[in-house]
C-alpha cells in the first residue's frame, strides 16, 4: 500500500516510456484540438503553489451575482427565460449594503477554510468586479459603486487566505458569444468569435494585475460548446505570463489538458460520477479538488432548505481527502450581501470538529488504499490516519496491505493507545470498548 519498490532499470524504463508517452499525447492533442497548447512546462513558483493547494484542503465556494435578487439560483435567466435586456434591469437595484468583505473572510477561516473561490463573473454575464472591458458590472451598473472583489481580495491577505476567481467562459447575453449558434470551423456562426476572445483575455488581465494576491482562475463553461476554439493556447499563456504562480483549472469534465495546474470534480469524489457530470471526466497527475453545495443550490435559492449536517459535510471532507483532493464547500449569499444564518451556524460546528482533528486533514495526502466500508485513510510525513467514519461490524479494522514498521496505535487527542496485529493481508487494529465519534473516529498510527 504505502510501500513502494526500488528503483531499477526496468522502472527507470517504464517511466522514460510514460513521459514519451505523455509527450505524444500531448502534441496529438494540441494537432486534433486546435486552441490547445502544445506543451506546458510549469514553474517552480506553479509547483510550489500546487503543493500550498494540496496542503489547504478546505475552500469557501461563493456564488453570488445579481441573481442573487430573484432568490432562484445563479441559472434563474435561463430557467425562466427571462429576456436578456430585461434581465439587465436587475443591476439598477442590486445593493448589498449588508456585504462585508471581513465577516466573509472570518466565517471561511473559522470553519477551518483555507482559501475562497468566488464568482468573477457567471453565465449571466455580469462582472462582480470593476472592469473597463464592458459597463455592465457592479461598480459602474449598479447603485452599489463598490467593488466586492477588490474588498475581498484586501481581507483575504489581511488574514492569510488564499483568494481564486471563478470566471464563466460562457455567456447568454453578449453577441459575440451568440449563446445558442452552431459550432462552424470552430467557432459560433454569424459572430465576431476573436472579439469574445478579446474580452475575455482583457478581464483576465483585469483580475489579475488589479489583484495580485489571487492564487487560482476557475473557469466554467467549455461544456455548453465543447467543439469551439476556446483559444485556450492564449488564454492559459497569458495567466501565465502575467503570474506564473496563478493555478489554472476548468470545470470541463474532462481529462486535463495542457496548461492546467489543478483538476475539479463537480458534485463528486475522483473516481465518481453520481452527479453525472463526470462521465467522461479521467483523473489526471494534478492537484485535485471537488465541490459541492451546503444545500442543493449554488447560487441563492429562498425554496431551498435541503440544508447538509454537519457529519454530511465532515465526511465529504474527510472522503475527499482520503481521495487525495481538497473539498470546495458552496455557499449562495443573499442579495442584501449576509450569508443565512443556517450555513453560517453548520460552518461554525465543522470548525469546530476541525481545531480538534485537523491535524488529520491539512497538509496530508491521499489514495493509500482503496476506501473501505469503514472510511479512508489521510497521511502525513511518517504518520497515517485511519477516518473510521462507519462503525464496524466487527471490534476492529482492517487496513488491507500496510506493512510499515509501527511505532504506535492510538486514538487521535484522546491518545488511548489501541491493540494491533501485523498480518500477511495487513494491518488489523483492535477497537473494542472504544468510544466511536458522532463524527469520525480518528486513528493515529505513527511508523518508524
Amino acid at each position: 500500500m504505502i510501500n513502494k519498490p526500488e528503483t531499477d532499470i526496468n522502472s527507470m524504463k517504464l517511466g522514460f516510456f510514460t513521459l514519451l508517452l505523455s509527450f505524444m499525447l500531448t502534441l496529438s492533442m494540441a494537432q486534433t484540438h486546435p486552441g490547445y497548447l502544445a506543451s506546458y512546462t510549469p514553474s517552480p513558483e506553479n509547483l510550489a503553489q500546487r503543493e500550498k493547494l494540496q496542503d489547504m484542503k478546505f475552500g469557501l465556494f461563493i456564488h453570488w451575482g445579481i441573481y442573487s435578487i430573484l432568490g432562484d439560483g445563479e441559472w434563474v435567466m435561463h430557467e425562466e427565460k427571462i429576456p436578456y435586456d430585461n434581465y439587465k434591469k436587475l443591476a439598477t437595484f442590486f445593493n448589498p449594503q449588508e456585504f462585508n468583505a471581513k465577516e466573509w473572510v472570518q466565517l471561511a477561516k473559522n470553519a477551518g477554510m483555507k482559501y475562497i473561490t468566488i464568482t468573477s463573473r457567471h453565465h449571466d454575464g455580469f462582472s462582480m468586479f470593476r472592469t473597463k472591458a464592458s459597463p455592465y458590472n457592479i461598480v459602474d451598473a449598479t447603485p452599489f459603486h463598490r467593488d466586492p472583489i477588490k474588498e475581498l481580495a484586501e481581507e483575504c491577505a489581511n488574514e492569510g487566505i488564499g483568494l481564486n476567481l471563478y470566471y464563466s467562459l460562457l455567456d447568454w447575453g453578449r453577441p459575440d458569444y451568440g449563446f445558442g449558434k452552431p459550432i462552424v470551423n470552430g467557432a459560433p456562426a454569424d459572430t465576431d468569435w476573436n472579439s469574445y476572445i478579446t474580452f475575455m483575455k482583457t478581464q483576465l488581465t483585469e483580475l489579475i494585475t488589479n489583484y495580485p494576491n489571487i492564487r487560482g482562475i476557475w473557469f466554467d463553461g467549455n461544456w455548453e460548446r465543447p467543439d469551439v476554439n476556446w483559444h485556450y493556447d492564449e488564454l492559459y499563456t497569458l495567466i501565465h505570463q502575467l503570474n506564473p504562480k496563478i493555478l489554472v483549472g476548468n470545470n470541463h469534465h474532462l481529462a486535463p489538458i495542457p496548461g492546467e495546474d489543478f483538476q475539479m470534480f463537480e458534485r463528486d469524489l475522483p473516481g465518481q460520477n453520481k452527479s453525472g457530470f463526470s462521465a467522461t471526466s479521467k483523473i489526471g497527475n494534478l492537484p485535485l479538488e471537488t465541490c459541492e453545495t451546503i444545500n442543493n443550490s449554488w447560487g441563492f435559492n429562498i425554496k431551498d432548505n435541503n440544508y447538509k449536517s454537519v457529519k454530511q459535510i465532515i465526511h465529504y471532507l474527510v472522503n475527499a481527502a482520503g481521495k487525495n483532493a481538497n473539498f470546495l464547500l458552496n455557499v449562495g449569499p443573499m442579495p442584501n450581501g449576509k450569508i443565512q444564518e443556517e450555513f453560517a451556524d453548520t460552518l461554525a460546528q465543522v470548525g469546530q470538529w476541525m481545531q480538534k482533528n485537523g491535524s488529520s486533514i491539512y497538509g496530508t495526502r491521499g489514495n493509500l488504499m482503496t476506501p473501505q466500508d469503514w472510511g479512508v485513510l489521510t497521511m502525513k510525513d511518517k504518520t497515517i490516519f485511519a477516518h473510521v467514519l462507519q462503525k464496524p461490524a466487527q471490534s476492529e479494522i482492517l487496513i488491507p496491505g500496510m506493512h510499515e514498521k509501527i511505532a504506535k496505535v492510538a486514538l487521535l487527542n484522546k491518545g488511548a493507545k489501541l491493540a494491533y496485529k501485523q498480518r500477511t493481508d495487513g494491518l488489523v487494529v483492535y477497537l473494542k470498548d472504544t468510544v466511536y465519534d458522532p463524527y469520525d473516529t480518528i486513528i493515529q498510527i505513527s511508523t518508524r
